[in-house]
């Protein structure tokens, strides 16, 4: 449903107010969210009862982070058309003073709210009329008054909103998506549409329900995007090449520009994948169900034919949108153990009809891709395995297997064919980007490098190879894991956007999210914009889907940035609720953050971070000498440099803000006589309590 665009108001949740005239750049408070998932903000020193304003996607977005109720922003107020006015944000400064999400604590004489936000100290009382139906751990959001508050003493505030419990083995991921404000469920109407939608038939499609697409994927997924084919190419004019099938589920024939489930798919602009459950882009009817590409059903498909060379390069591909049937569901695994030699009921029969014909491809496709030389950054992901009581049972290390560099090679080749065609056919699309690092980070990385006595020409170009063989170079030696963590935080973030720069991680001129189009809103736009594009229907890009692609894309990156922070915090705290009986033992660990405040150890076993404060390190002023990311004793000289192994003991494990304090038992590196002495920028006294801990750098995604 087209959104309506209000005449000379600012669009307010409740009722249009008269606009009368923000500043151009104000700092504002987020206040509100309405229905349709809009957030709204407030001036902060502006009247407690006056206009609000809908914050818009902006450039700034995709560093600032996520906005969530609570948060306080700095924001541009731009107006548009029609006399409406938008606040674009420009940077995140944080949370607001007025609400918090918080664990009510009951005392005989008083109710306190205590914030999950490890950054805030301060706990809010809440007053006893307010208080009847509160209960001991319940999880609440809490407005803090503001009228009459005194400059000194405890806060005051009213709840708002009861989350969930304590106590609740999810309330990990329910404490994640309220503080980060992901959209959950969907409208009536957005489940009515799901529910209507009918089987596929081959009328206009293509019948490949005789090619033998399988799907691998890791074994408790319940949406099946994409399946996988390859055969040798009988054309004699392509000796030992090879054609290669990617089908991807369309998702385009059920999910209708301007209808319920598009605006609610746009909004919440991916899925969100948590240890306990997942927050899905699309109802369950259609994302496990009707566009899920399920065993031995017949589903509609867009899918690309892609013929390489024995070299691996491409020699021509091709889209059709069709009609298939999955031979098999595999799971990573089980694929992986098949071609290792062990194949069971389901892998056995087809071992040579399908298997050893996808990893033979592969071989030729992996050829072309070391040639291409994308960054190849090391990098362990934890599983979170829950038990039957919904508590964590074990945190295990995600097994690399050849199996996902198959799957992952494919989709990353059809996601090229998708964004070649799009712009052959001159046809608008959302592009994924990566920039190539920028010149301060380059010369943070050489700085860095110098440290350890490794050369890096500073006015050479940053070219993929050059990182790669500088991994290459320290692999397996004793500098590896710190140069790896550094190159990895030398790269940009990828983002999406109508205007191509290419994909510098990968390598490639022209990239687009192609082939994940039940948990990617991007996926769908470039999916409409093929079968507009090549005339395979009349369900492809609309004019409103035009004329906001950037909005679009400014959106979903945000949307991807919000979803990202949401899952790591819940991790931080299923974590920390695991380790919560472990307190006093001791484990081994990497020093993979260093700051002005204390040092961040990644636990070898589980990978969980922690901090070190440097209140706990010793007697002594501690450097933060940002050059070689270590902290330096001003007065002995001692050294705690990031990457190396350490051994801690865990003091403090927090379930419910995911904090983890840690007590150093290794002892420093010996100062180097030869070596300079730091510049004194931040300083941190041993033995003395340091402040909080901010924000850790995120993961990133290609």
């Amino acid at each position: 449903m087209a959104r309506k665009t209000a005449q000379r108001f600012s669009r307010t949740p409740r009722k249009a107010r008269r606009d009368d005239g923000p500043p151009p750049v104000g700092v504002a408070d987020v206040v509100e969210r309405d229905a349709d998932g809009d957030l709204f903000v407030r001036l902060t020193k502006g009247d407690p009862d006056g206009p609000m304003w809908r914050l818009a996607p902006g450039a700034g977005e995709a560093s600032a982070g996520a906005p969530g109720l609570g948060d306080r922003l700095l924001v541009r107020f731009e107006r548009l058309e029609g006399g409406e006015t938008e606040a674009r944000l420009i940077k995140h400064l944080g949370q607001s003073v007025h609400r918090i999400l918080g664990v009510v604590r009951k005392a005989r004489r008083e109710i306190r709210v205590e914030p999950v936000d490890r950054k805030s100290r301060d706990s809010v009382l809440i007053p006893p009329s307010e208080s009847a139906d509160l209960r001991d751990g319940d999880l609440v959001l809490v407005q803090i008054n503001t009228e009459g508050r005194r400059p000194h003493g405890p806060k005051s505030g009213r709840v708002l909103e009861t989350v969930g419990r304590e106590d609740d083995p999810r309330a990990a991921s329910l404490l994640a998506i309220h503080a980060h404000g992901v959209p959950t469920g969907f409208s009536a109407a957005a489940e009515a549409e799901a529910e209507a939608a009918k089987p596929p038939t081959l009328a206009g499609r293509t019948d490949l329900r005789q090619l033998p697409l399988v799907t691998i994927d890791p074994p408790d997924a319940r949406d099946h995007d994409d399946a996988v084919y390859a055969e040798p190419d009988e054309d004699p004019k392509n000796p030992g090449g090879w054609i290669v099938w990617v089908a991807i589920a369309d998702v385009a024939a059920y999910v209708r520009p301007g209808s319920a489930l598009d605006h609610e798919a746009r909004e919440k602009g991916n899925s969100v994948y948590f240890p306990d459950r997942v927050e899905p882009m699309l109802p369950e009817t259609l994302s496990a169900g009707l566009c899920s590409l399920i065993e031995r059903q017949a589903r509609a498909c867009l899918a690309v034919r892609m013929v390489f060379d024995a070299q691996g390069a491409k020699r021509s591909h091709r889209f059709s949108r069709g009609l298939m049937r999955s031979a098999a569901k595999l799971s990573y695994e089980q694929a992986q153990t098949a071609i290792d030699g062990r194949p069971d009921d389901a892998t056995g029969p087809l071992m040579e009809a399908v298997l050893r014909p996808l990893w033979t491809a592969y071989g030729v496709l992996k050829a072309a891709r070391d040639r291409r030389s994308p960054v190849e950054i090391d990098s362990v992901e934890r599983r979170i395995v829950l038990g039957a009581d919904g508590k964590v049972a074990s945190i295990r290390p995600r097994e690399s297997l050849e199996a996902h560099k198959l799957i992952e090679e494919c989709m990353i080749q059809a996601n090229v064919c998708a964004a070649e065609t799009l712009e052959q056919r001159r046809s608008p699309l959302i592009y994924r980007v990566h920039d190539a690092p920028s010149e301060a980070k380059l010369q943070a990385l050489a700085d860095f490098l110098a440290t350890l006595a490794i050369p890096w020409n500073k006015g050479e170009a940053a070219r993929t190879e050059r990182f790669n063989r500088l991994l290459a170079q320290v692999r397996g030696g004793p500098h590896f894991e710190i140069v790896n963590e550094v190159v990895l935080r030398t790269q940009m973030q990828a983002i999406y956007s109508p205007e191509n720069i290419g994909h510098f991680g990968l390598n490639l001129d022209r990239y687009a999210h192609f082939t994940s189009p039940i948990r990617r809103y991007a996926d769908l736009i470039v999916h409409r914009a093929l079968i507009t594009a090549l005339g395979l229907g009349d369900d492809g890009l609309s004019g409103e889907d035009v004329a906001r692609l950037k909005e679009t894309a400014e959106h979903i990156t945000l949307a991807e940035r919000r979803a990202m922070a949401a899952e790591r915090d819940a991790t931080d705290r299923y974590v920390a609720a695991f380790l919560e009986d472990k307190t006093g033992a001791d484990f081994t660990g990497r020093i993979t953050g260093v700051t002005r405040f204390g040092l961040f150890v990644r636990l070898s076993e589980t990978g969980a971070d922690g901090l070190v404060p440097v209140s706990s390190l010793g007697d002594d002023y501690f450097v933060h000498d940002e050059a070689s990311h270590a902290l330096v004793g001003e007065r002995t000289g001692v050294r705690w440099r990031l990457g190396r192994v350490v051994e801690v003991r865990l003091k403090e494990a927090t379930p419910i803000t995911g904090g983890l304090i840690l007590e150093m038992l290794s002892e420093p590196e010996v100062r180097d006589p030869k070596a300079r002495p730091p510049r004194p920028a931040f300083r941190g006294r041993g033995n003395r309590a340091g402040p909080s801990p901010g924000p850790r750098g995120g993961r990133r995604s290609s």
